[in-house]
């Protein structure tokens, strides 16, 4: 696996640990996995159901921005820019699971 894409899983599952921690210890957590629902929707449509984690990690280069649009159009909880980075993150994870060519 390529360094690059090796380093983007770490950071991927490193969000979806910050992720799992919130919704633990926050109350009304419940808004972080509704926008990590929204983010997975939209992964889900520009991606597909059939993936290598070199497309997935070529889609995430522009996920900053379709991520913000996805989550914006769910109508947010108050404060959802904050969590924005660690809700895509945790969706590519995820998601990742899916790759034909996934290994832990």
């Amino acid at each position: 696996m390529p360094i690059a894409l090796d380093q983007t899983r770490r950071e991927w599952e490193l969000g979806h640990r910050r992720l799992q921690q919130e919704v633990r210890e926050t109350p009304g957590g419940q808004v972080w996995l509704d926008e990590l629902e929204a983010v997975t929707a939209e992964l889900r449509r520009r991606v597909g159901q059939s993936f290598t984690l070199a497309e997935l990690a070529a889609a995430y280069t522009s996920a900053e921005v379709w991520s913000r649009e996805a989550v914006e159009d769910a109508e947010p909880a108050s404060g959802w820019p904050r969590r924005l980075a660690t809700v895509t993150d945790a969706a590519f994870h995820l998601y990742s699971r899916g790759a034909v060519d996934y290994e832990p």
